[in-house]
This record gives C-alpha cells, sequence and structure tokens, in this order.
C-alpha cells in the first residue's frame, strides 16, 4: 500500500519541478495570500487518477475539491497537491505533496514528499516512520535545545495577534524559530528531529493527515 502511494507522489512530483508559475496560472481564493495554481489542479488530478485506479473502493478529498468534509466510514485519500503554494509560485523551493490514507476516520498511511530536495517522509500504522526508506524518530532534543517551527494561519488574520504573542514566548525558550511555509513539511521536520516542535493555530485535514501519522510513528 505505502510503496503504491509513495510512487504515485513521486510521478507527481515532476509536474512541481517541471512548473514554470506565471500569473497567468495562479488564481486567489478566499482569504489573504490563498491562491491556486493550475499546477495544484494538475498535481491533484493525476493523484486522483492514479490513487483511485489502484485503490478503487477509496473516496478522495483534496483540498482543490469542493468538500472539506472528512467521511467516517470507509477508506478516503487525503491529499493536499502543493502545500506551500505561495513558496511554489515564488520559487523558494519549499513546498511538498501530501497523501495521507483513513480508514473508518483514523490514519493509516501518509506520505510527504518534498521534490525540490527528493525528500520522502513516510509512514504506515504500526511500522514506523522513514525519510527516503531510513527509519526516523523524534529524538529527545527539548525546546532548549531545538529549534521550533511555526505557521502564522495566514487565512485566519484575527489569530494574528495570538499566534504572535505564544510565538514571543515560545522564542525565549529556544534555539531559534523557523516559519517555513508548508506545514506537512514542519510536522515531519518534527518528526525527524531536526526541530522541537511545531505550532500552527489551524490547520485543514489535507496540511496535517499525511504528517500526522508521521509523526506519530516517529514517537
Amino acid at each position: 500500500m505505502l510503496e503504491a502511494i509513495i510512487s504515485a507522489v513521486r510521478e507527481a512530483g515532476k509536474i512541481m519541478l517541471g512548473a514554470h508559475a506565471g500569473q497567468e496560472d495562479i488564481s486567489s481564493k478566499q482569504g489573504k495570500a490563498n491562491f491556486v495554481t493550475k499546477y495544484d489542479v494538475a498535481v491533484q488530478q493525476f493523484l486522483q487518477e492514479r490513487l483511485q485506479k489502484a485503490f478503487p473502493d477509496a473516496a478522495f478529498l483534496g483540498e482543490e475539491g469542493e468538500s472539506s468534509v472528512l467521511p467516517e466510514k470507509g477508506d478516503v485519500f487525503i491529499v493536499d497537491p502543493i502545500d506551500g503554494t505561495t513558496n511554489f509560485i515564488t520559487d523558494y523551493r519549499h513546498s511538498s505533496i501530501s497523501v495521507g490514507l483513513a480508514r473508518d476516520g483514523q490514519m493509516q498511511a501518509g506520505v510527504v514528499y518534498n521534490p525540490y530536495l527528493g525528500e520522502v517522509f513516510a509512514a504506515e500504522r504500526g511500522r514506523g516512520a522513514f525519510l527516503n526508506g531510513a527509519r526516523i524518530s523524534c529524538g529527545s532534543r527539548g525546546l532548549a535545545q531545538g529549534t521550533v517551527g511555526f505557521g502564522t494561519s495566514p487565512y485566519h488574520p484575527d489569530l494574528a495577534d495570538s499566534s504572535f504573542a505564544l510565538l514571543r514566548k515560545v522564542s525565549e525558550v529556544c534555539l531559534d524559530i523557523r516559519r517555513s511555509g508548508s506545514a506537512a513539511l514542519d510536522i515531519c521536520y518534527a518528526a525527524a528531529g531536526r526541530t522541537a516542535l511545531f505550532f500552527e493555530m489551524v490547520l485543514e485535514p489535507w496540511d496535517y493527515a499525511a504528517a500526522s501519522i508521521i509523526i506519530s510513528e516517529a514517537g
């Protein structure tokens, strides 16, 4: 199961790597800096076709779809085709493809892929978490010895003051702060022990579904 998802995600990554996102390819959704490109749509369509061919009984929930409701029964893929679209548009080269598989509302497998670095974070329930096939773990580094990743919940400006107030407090007890623009990768970095913590006040299911089982399996 996991290998089939990884294979599909790697193929989808080629769409991102071959992209040149110009202004004519970008549209806005509700909220500040909430963009979608034709490549978000292309990656999601590719994954939906590929995954539903391999898993015909599974439902599909994608960021660029019409529904954001997670079915409580059966198998469902939860997909963010490009997590970090603003990074993608500005060629910051820190974005990911995130695919999680839930069964009866519980995560079973997850893959988060950064095609720019060729890094595949993956996990399957009860089998551990891996980065390019090597096992990873959260480690024991505490705040005083580690950096902290955070997200600003940019589509919820009413949370800005409380987010940054908390960030200020955390900054006083950790080595430094990191804001990468991809929640899926931020959670995986914590899973790999690269950061001591990640926080963001509001996330959508596709932002964290795949990464949630990766960090859980990483300890």
